[in-house]
């Protein structure tokens, strides 16, 4: 069956690309209940950030600032977003320099956290050393290439992020206290 439907859609001229179907992240709600956000995948390389309301769209910015499996969090005013990335890839040392003390650390200079607009501009940002001291850095499950860092994600027992009611990002890195981010 899926064949003859395959073969049907090549001879009326349909490419492959089109049999794929937009790919959306979970929508989460704002603190104040008033708005949700979340990305979708619309093809290779193509992503969309959606703001909505209960009415419908907000804005949306043709821009990719992470995966549908990425936690996506949105502003009281719905003009913020913050991305947490629990799965992220390793870090490499830095082209060019000698191993000196901290080097061996280059796996966790990666970037876990980053903060956007409406237009997808990159506002801000943290990387996993600046929520973490080197002890606690232990803690972090290493793969092969990637980290997984968040507690209440990915198997990693724990709270999982969440909003306050005062529009707080709350989440605990492993073996680390709360962490808080602000709009």
């Amino acid at each position: 069956m899926r064949l003859t439907v395959a073969l049907a859609l090549l001879l009326c001229g349909a490419a492959p690309s089109a049999l794929a179907e937009e790919r959306g992240s979970r929508a989460r709600v704002s603190a104040n209940g008033l708005y949700s956000v979340r990305t979708v995948d619309v093809g290779v390389g193509k992503c969309r950030l959606e703001m909505l309301k209960e009415s419908g769209p907000l804005w949306s910015a043709d821009v990719c600032v992470g995966t549908v499996d990425d936690l996506y969090f949105a502003s009281n005013d719905g003009e913020k977003v913050w991305v947490l990335y629990p799965l992220v890839e390793k870090g490499k040392p830095l082209p060019g320099k000698k191993k000196t003390k901290g080097s061996n650390l280059a796996w966790a200079r990666v970037m876990v956290a980053a903060q956007f607009d409406r237009t997808g501009q990159k506002l801000q940002e943290r990387r996993l050393t600046e929520l973490m001291t080197t002890k606690q850095l232990l803690e972090v499950r290493q793969l092969a290439h990637h980290l997984k860092w968040l507690e209440g994600t990915l198997g990693i027992p724990g709270k999982g992020p969440r909003l306050t009611d005062a529009g707080v990002l709350e989440f605990e890195p492993v073996g680390v206290q709360t962490q808080r981010l602000t709009f």
